[in-house]
Parts: structure tokens; sequence; C-alpha cells
């Protein structure tokens, strides 16, 4: 369905079931592979088989806590396809989740198994701060020939912004970090993203 936010743009609002990640998030053109073994999250993932393949990935604001509430997550994420899955011999689930588009959450409902309301969120151009963003990521790549080849793996879209997305899905950042790039648009994201790829690499260097 669609509806008039206050600054009077159309936009669109989903129900899809909720997977939290605990220490990662998924970023939209990129792929995550995890263990599924908390009852919650094998429910939403057999919900999501059930209607369609789709569901919202939202990292858990505090993963350290075995008690953390389910309900302890950050607001935005992205909607992914189970792309595959099989069980495993122990009762968990191996699931392969492929990102599709950010959302952000605006209900959640349920207690054992979480549904959300969501608004999906539109990037936006990244107008001229994609290019210094993959020239960013081609410098930091040159010193790790070995990153690189991973990432060409792993590259599921043609689309200009698919090594950014890349880029902050993979890099040896922190969660926190993490999640504040897939908060900002495409603009923001690749600003921000570019200025950390080469600040990172000046720290590698000095070390």
């Amino acid at each position: 369905m669609a509806h008039d936010d206050p600054t009077g743009n159309r936009r669109e609002t989903v129900l899809v079931p909720v997977l939290p990640l605990p220490d990662v998030c998924l970023f939209p053109e990129s792929s995550l592979g995890l263990v599924v073994n908390r009852a919650h999250s094998m429910r939403a993932v057999e919900m999501a088989a059930r209607t369609g393949g789709r569901l919202l990935a939202l990292a858990q604001r505090d993963s350290t806590s075995p008690n953390a509430p389910l309900r302890d997550l950050h607001s935005v994420g992205t909607i992914a396809l189970i792309a595959e899955g099989h069980a495993l011999s122990d009762g968990a689930r191996r699931v392969e989740l492929d990102g599709l588009r950010r959302a952000q959450a605006v209900t959640l409902i349920g207690t054992d198994m979480l549904v959300a309301e969501v608004d999906l969120l539109d990037e936006g151009d990244p107008g001229d701060e994609w290019g210094g963003a993959v020239e960013a990521l081609a410098r930091y790549l040159h010193a790790h020939a070995d990153l690189r080849s991973f990432l060409d793996q792993q590259r599921r879209s043609k689309e200009p912004m698919s090594w950014v997305n890349l880029a902050c899905q993979h890099l040896p950042i922190t969660s926190t970090a993490r999640q504040r790039l897939l908060d900002a648009d495409a603009r923001e994201r690749c600003l921000k993203i570019g200025r950390g790829l080469d600040a990172l690499l000046r720290k590698e260097q000095a070390s």
C-alpha cells in the first residue's frame, strides 16, 4: 500500500517478518549467509518462505546480551530475499539473504516473532559523491588484493552503488559505524565510506 507522508511525498508501506541480526547488518545489493538457530528467527524465516521469500533484516542494538529484548532493534534495515536455505543436522537453518532495498520499521507486531510495518526508503541520487567513494575503494583494494577478489565474487548487481554497498557490508569497521552507513541515503553513504576508507588505509599504512 502507499500513503502520503507529512512532506506530501508518496511512500510505500509493506508488512514483512523481521529477522534480527547480531553483530552485522545487510545492505542493498549485498548478500549475507548466516545460521539461524533462535526460535523467533526460525519462525521469521519460515513465514517469509511461505509468503514470497522476503523479510526485513534488522540489526540488534545490543548483540552482546543473550537476554536483550526482541524489540531492541535498529529501525532502519534492509528488505531481503531468501536466496537459498537448508536445514542443518542440529535443527538450525542455514540461509543466504540477498539485500534488495532499505526500509524503516514503523510498527513492530508480535511477541515470540516480529512482523514489521515498514516504509520503503528511497536511496536518492548519489550525484558526484559516488565517484569519490569508488576512487577511495579502489585505493583501498589496491592494497588488499584478496578483498578485491572477494568483492568481485560477492557482487550481485551492475548498479553503480553496488560497489559502495559491498564496501559498507564487508570492510572491517564496527557494527555501530556500519549501521550509521545503512541509516544514510546514497549520497551521504558515499561521502562517509569514502572518508572512512581513506582514514582506514592511512591507519593501516602507519601501523
